[in-house]
């Protein structure tokens, strides 16, 4: 709930209590320390909010937990003691890092001035009409656009973001997507940054909003083939899962929908799409170790979704439909999936489904695409992503080869059967993203567009390394580095910068960034650590980094310190890290287990409150989250992930110079857990270095809304760090 819809009378209130915060805290601290008494005028510019005890008991297991700061856990966004605190510690942060302004500023400056201005995404058939993104001068939002042909003739705006943001502190579209016959547009907008959208719709030719509005959804709509009927996912609107597939027919009241399908087992997430060949909707239930789909008819406005298959444990697929055949990657005997395919006659006989493309212990299949006489598909091998087309007449093979030695590729806007050319994204730490069109008789590449960097960006001045680093246990953790030559020696001086993520089997392949200059330009080494947790690897990776193996992710990438610091990439007193959602889990666990390995730490909207969280079902997405940590109603989860919970293990010891941000309205890490967290920390930390906190009070879990809004969160995290790098 908004702050503004709260009236007059309770931000009077917020300033009140605010305010006898700020002195309380600082009185206590003054008496505790025996300063003398001096002025409070600036005491809020001087003085870390100190947070009141409520100590409340928690026992499970036998076993008894004090929580000091669990008064803090107040959904509603509107408790003014809180809302108080929270601009108590954003006061204090502004004040500790005010002599930063300036380096701010230039870093804001110097990433916003290689940005080009006036940026057109590349167009992307779909239909009778070609789809595009315009970024124009000083607008943070994109203008939507469509033509009749790739050159942009008869182009037409369907959509002003800008125009639609003016009214709004936050503003997010999502789910764009215009009818089977093009006259209608349907998109969903967001005002709070809780990821809760209202769909609109609007008809294209006279620019006017229907009646029509759809309350409380995930954001994304999915067209039958009669042009007046759509599918969309409503949201719980207090746990914000996404459960229940409704049918609409334009022109009726929202009250009156059908609901197609319901999930009840809540540790599925529902999705929508439609089939290539647009006879299909495909409703998809997905949880993290089983999956499942179903179907429905998307030119009869009555049928029911049927199932694709049962569900079974540990079972995880999905579909592409051609003609009579489906298309299925699954992971049915063969941990790194495989390509099967089955005629729709035969879909509930696993015994008939045929390879395509088999399953490889050492291979895993990433992704693919199907055309109407081509098969494109994805692996990965050691880490490398790698891209082959194949010809299904003849089985004829051309894999795509790339200059870097690592790098990031991304299938992208493939939408007809009949295409003759593949869309890929390509990028890696030295070459600015990359658009190709790979024609697939020839597979002649040709560029279609590179992300252009401004200034005297030259892609020679900077080198990039993939390494291996020997892991406590044997393992070989692979780590992607870039630096800039003139600057990199390799003996043991250059400030290093180490990144990571490491769960859900999420993999950061290297890729550009025109903000990372700024830190290159600068003398950093660069390193993303590629720990357990993710599939760099493969899925063993992955598995060997979640549940009772999560510990791994947090040693992978200590040891990575340890080591690149010894092999002469970074000085060990100059070492950085940064990671964000359950990468700031990452960032929480490794700061108590080895914290004299930093000298700063970045923490964005971190996930630390590990075991208070996971024992509340109530709070978003944790019912979804129990085959990624475990469910600790039973002890043996509970104990372990006790373990490492960044919270529950904070410590009377010495702790890096630490900045933590978060969003208020953050749907997937509630703000109080890295509220708490700081609070904690704070009493308990026997060191003189910084921590601070900053919460956006109109932002959730992405951050800030708008391109160059977005660019201050980055300047502010790195103003941070060299500030530390110039006092040390």
């Amino acid at each position: 709930m908004s702050l503004v819809s709260q009236g007059i009378n309770m931000k009077i209130a917020i300033t009140k209590t605010k305010l006898s915060l700020i002195v309380s805290s600082a009185l206590l601290i003054a008496a505790c320390s025996n300063q003398k008494n001096e002025a409070t005028d600036n005491m809020a510019d001087l003085i870390a909010p100190i947070a009141k005890k409520v100590p409340h008991k928690m026992v499970i297991h036998n076993h008894t937990r004090i929580d000091d700061y669990y008064w803090m856990r107040d959904d509603s966004r509107t408790n003014p003691e809180i809302l108080a605190h929270l601009d108590a510690e954003n006061d204090y942060t502004a004040a500790q890092l005010k002599h930063t302004e300036a380096m701010q500023e230039k870093i804001f400056q110097e990433i916003k001035d290689r940005i080009e201005k006036d940026d057109n995404s590349v167009p992307i058939q779909k239909g009778d009409y070609y789809y595009s993104r315009q970024m124009q001068g000083e607008n943070e939002y994109p203008i939507y656009v469509r033509a009749t042909d790739f050159k942009g003739n008869n182009l037409e705006v369907l959509l002003d973001v800008n125009e639609l943001a003016k009214a709004h502190d936050y503003y997010q579209v999502s789910g764009l997507s215009a009818s089977p016959n093009g006259k209608l547009l349907a998109y969903g907008e967001d005002t709070v940054s809780r990821r809760i959208y209202t769909v609109q719709f609007k008809d294209i030719a006279s620019n006017t909003l229907l009646d029509d509005k759809l309350e409380g959804t995930n954001g994304g709509i999915v067209w039958g083939n009669d042009n007046k009927t759509v599918y969309y996912i409503k949201k719980d609107p207090q746990t914000l899962l996404g459960y229940q597939v409704f049918r609409h027919t334009l022109g009726t009241s929202q009250a009156n929908d059908e609901m197609v399908y319901e999930e009840s087992n809540k540790a599925y997430y529902t999705g929508i799409s439609k089939s290539k060949d647009g006879s299909s909707v495909f409703i998809w239930h997905s949880s993290t170790e089983a999956s499942g789909v179903s179907v429905i008819d998307a030119s009869n406005a009555k049928a029911l979704p049927k199932k694709f298959i049962e569900r079974e444990e540990g079972h995880e697929y999905s579909i592409t439909k051609m003609n009579d055949w489906y298309y299925v990657k699954t992971n049915w005997q063969a941990n790194n999936f495989r390509l099967m395919k089955v005629n729709e006659k035969n879909l509930g006989d696993k015994s008939k489904w045929q390879d395509v493309i088999p399953a490889n212990a050492a291979v895993k299949l990433e992704d693919y695409e199907l055309f109407n006489d081509h098969l494109v598909y994805q692996q990965r091998e050691n880490g490398i992503s790698r891209v082959t087309i194949q010809q299904l007449s003849t089985g004829k093979e051309q894999t795509l080869s790339f200059n870097d030695s690592a790098y990031s590729l991304e299938l992208y806007g493939n939408n007809k059967l009949n295409n003759k050319a593949l869309r890929l994204y390509y990028a890696s730490f030295t070459t600015p993203g990359t658009h190709y069109d790979v024609d697939l008789t020839s597979f002649k590449k040709t560029q279609l567009k590179q992300t252009k960097v401004l200034g005297d960006f030259d892609s020679n001045n900077y080198a990039s390394e993939r390494i291996f680093v020997k892991a406590r246990d044997g393992k070989k953790v692979p780590v992607s580095l870039v630096y800039r030559k003139d600057t990199f020696k390799k003996d043991g001086t250059n400030p290093l910068y180490q990144y990571a993520y490491g769960s859900y089997g999420s993999t950061i392949d290297p890729y550009f960034s025109v903000s990372r200059l700024s830190l290159l330009d600068r003398g950093f080494v660069y390193a993303i650590a590629h720990i357990r947790g993710s599939e760099m690897l493969g899925r063993p990776w992955y598995e060997d980094g979640k549940k009772l193996t999560k510990m791994n992710t947090f040693t992978d990438f200590i040891d990575v310190t340890k080591s690149l610091t010894t092999q002469g990439y970074g000085d060990k007193d100059k070492v950085f890290a940064a990671g964000g959602s359950a990468g700031g889990l990452l960032m929480g666990a490794v700061v108590n287990m080895a914290p004299e390995l930093y000298t700063g730490i970045a923490a964005a909207v971190p996930f630390v409150d590990v075991v208070t969280t996971m024992l509340d079902e109530s709070i978003p997405l944790t019912t979804n989250e129990f085959k990624e940590w475990g469910n600790p109603k039973e002890k043996a989860y509970y104990d372990y992930m006790l373990s490492y919970s960044p919270y529950d293990q904070v410590k009377a010891q010495d702790y890096p110079n630490i900045l933590v941000t978060t969003g208020l309205h953050d749907s997937q890490v509630q703000y109080f857990e890295p509220m708490k967290w700081v609070a904690k920390l704070r009493d308990y930390k026997t060191d003189d270095n910084v921590l601070l906190f900053k919460t956006d009070m109109e932002a959730g879990h992405g951050g800030a809304s708008g391109r160059f809004k977005r660019i201050h969160d980055t300047a502010l995290e790195y103003s941070f760090f060299i500030d530390l790098l110039n006092k040390s």
